[in-house]
C-alpha cells in the first residue's frame, strides 16, 4: 500500500504499538521526556463509549470504532502539519488491523458495519502517511492480565481472556507483515518504568534504529 506524503510534514513521526496493557501510555510518555518529543495520547480517559461498550460489546463497537478512527485521523493530520517529532500512543492503522477486524470476526460488528468502517478507512488512509519509526511493545497474555489487574481501570476487568488473545494474535501477524521501519521490543521481562537499566535499554535501541551506533 503506497501513503500519500503530506505537504509541512513532521521532523519525524513515531508510533508506539501494542495491546491493551502492554505499557504503550507509559512509555510514550517516558519516552517523550526522555528526547524531547512531543506525545499523542489516545482518547481513551473521554471517550463516551468505553465504559457502554465494555457492558455491551455488540451493541456498541461500530459506534466506539468510528469514534477512534476520527480522533486518530484528527490525530494524524495534525502531526502532518507539526513540525515536531510527535510521538503517538496507538496509531490509525491498529484500529483497523487489529481492533475492528477482531470485533468483525466474533461478530460483534455486522459484515454492513464492518463495510462501512472500511469504506471510512480507506478514504482516510490515502490522505496519509505511515509513522517514520513503528516500535511495538509485544507482551504475553498473562503478563497483560497482570498489567489490567494492576492499573485497576473497571470497565476492563470483566475483559475475557479470548477477547485479549485474540488482540494478541491479530497484532502479531500484523506486526509480522508491517512493511514500514519497526523495532519489535519484548515487555515481559521488562519494568522500564521502575527500572533505569530496562528503560535504557529501550533508548539504546532507538538510538541506534534513529541515530546509528553513535549520536551526533
Amino acid at each position: 500500500m503506497c501513503y500519500l506524503y503530506a505537504p509541512n510534514g513532521t521532523d519525524m513521526h513515531i508510533g508506539i504499538a501494542g495491546n491493551i496493557g502492554s505499557g504503550k501510555t507509559t512509555l510514550t510518555r517516558m519516552l517523550s521526556e526522555h528526547y524531547g518529543w512531543t506525545p499523542r495520547y489516545e482518547a481513551v480517559s473521554y471517550n463516551p463509549y468505553l465504559e457502554d461498550y465494555y457492558k455491551d460489546i455488540p451493541r456498541w463497537s461500530f459506534n466506539l470504532e468510528v469514534y477512534f478512527l476520527t480522533c486518530r485521523f484528527k490525530d494524524v493530520l495534525e502531526i502532518a502539519r507539526s513540525s515536531e517529532t510527535i510521538i503517538q500512543d496507538r496509531t490509525i492503522f491498529e484500529g483497523v488491523n487489529i481492533f475492528v477486524t477482531n470485533n468483525h470476526d466474533l461478530g460483534n460488528l455486522t459484515d454492513r458495519d464492518f463495510e462501512t468502517y472500511m469504506d471510512l478507512f480507506r478514504l482516510m488512509i490515502s490522505l496519509v502517511k505511515a509513522p517514520d519509526l513503528l516500535i511495538y511493545l509485544r507482551s504475553s497474555i498473562p503478563h497483560l492480565v497482570s498489567q489490567i489487574q494492576k492499573r485497576g481501570r473497571d470497565y476492563e476487568q470483566g475483559m475475557s481472556i479470548e477477547y485479549l488473545s485474540g488482540l494478541n494474535t491479530r497484532y502479531e501477524k500484523w506486526i509480522s507483515g508491517y512493511e514500514g521501519r519497526k523495532l519489535i521490543i519484548d515487555a515481559d521481562g521488562l519494568d522500564f518504568q521502575n527500572r533505569p537499566e530496562d528503560f535504557s535499554s529501550i533508548t539504546d535501541r532507538i538510538d541506534a534504529e534513529l541515530f546509528g551506533l553513535f549520536r551526533q
